[in-house]
């Protein structure tokens, strides 16, 4: 069974959007991505800290889905990062709050043994050191490392994130993030640049509007699932990227053609993500649901023209 090591935060979040408000819940990219992956057959850590404010009954839910978290490291007197967030009535766009970085301030990854040979490393949006920093760890060159990250670290830590997106293969990205990262307007030029940074492969998320796969000159589109409710956006990018590098890991296979169907299998997974808010729907997710959705998927996608 190959293994998928995934770095991020394991956080607090309070969300408000206009279809109500959580006081501070489970959050995190590495809880959301580590949820995620946990429906495919792969062997799965996160690496991660928290202070000793975060309950025990959150650690065994990662457990309970056979996640590794002897890489959570948990700081004694330490605060959980936490973070708060208002969405508008689009749910496109938000407000951030407040956004507490305790101990994630000092945090230095430890990469558990049994990991520095990980075939698959997802890279949850972080400090761009701390992602080459577990880089830095591995043993033996992983088959695949997906990056995720964010205007933030663009916006403050710009030359310490090319370094990293030099290393990557993948790179996931929305489409604000891909015109400011490139600078350039049309997303097929963006990733053209975005390719001679490094990645092999960039991944584009247009949110409710699907995504985009770029390798070389070949172009991937899947849409997402026309949903008639969406309380919560918050980790659905997360939950993707879960998704997509679950379901490579698990197919053991890194090329053009599969990342087509892992694009999709992410995508469904979020789809589910934004109906109820934090990690809720996720953690009550049947098999059988999520098989019948990738049917949904399929029937939206596929059609016979006549040519």
């Amino acid at each position: 069974m190959n293994k998928l090591l995934i770095v991020g935060t394991v956080a607090f979040d309070a969300i408000e959007t206009p279809f109500g408000k959580t006081d501070k819940i489970l959050g995190g990219a590495a809880t959301y991505i580590g949820i995620s992956a946990s429906f495919f057959n792969v062997k799965s850590a996160v690496v991660s800290v928290v202070g000793d404010d975060f309950p025990q009954e959150y650690l065994d839910l990662l457990t309970d889905r056979n996640i590794d978290i002897s890489g959570i490291e948990v700081v004694k007197g330490g605060k959980t990062f936490f973070w708060s967030g208002l969405y508008h009535n689009d749910l496109n766009s938000r407000d951030t709050l407040v956004t507490e970085l305790n101990v994630l301030a000092d945090f230095q990854p430890k990469v558990p043994q049994d990991y520095k040979n990980a075939e698959i490393v997802m890279l949850g949006n972080l400090h761009p050191l701390v992602q080459s920093s577990v880089l830095d760890q591995m043993e033996t060159k992983p088959k695949l490392v997906v990056l995720d990250t964010m205007n933030f670290w663009m916006d403050c830590a710009l030359p310490e994130l090319l370094d990293i997106i030099k290393r990557v293969d993948v790179i996931t990205i929305n489409d604000e993030e891909a015109r400011q990262l490139s600078g350039e307007y049309s997303l097929v030029k963006a990733a053209t640049k975005i390719h001679e940074m490094g990645p092999k492969y960039v991944v584009i998320k247009k949110g409710e509007h699907g995504a985009l796969l770029f390798h070389g000159k070949e172009i991937f589109f899947a849409p997402a699932l026309p949903l008639e409710e969406v309380f919560d956006p918050t980790g659905a990018g997360d939950t993707f990227a879960g998704g997509f590098s679950g379901y490579i890991t698990q197919s053991e296979n890194v090329s053009f053609e599969n990342m087509k169907n892992a694009i999709i299998y992410g995508s469904n997974l979020a789809s589910f993500c934004v109906e109820k808010f934090g990690t809720e729907r996720m953690i009550g997710l049947e098999e059988d649901e999520v098989v019948s959705r990738l049917k949904q998927f399929k029937s939206l996608t596929q059609f016979d023209i006549e040519l």
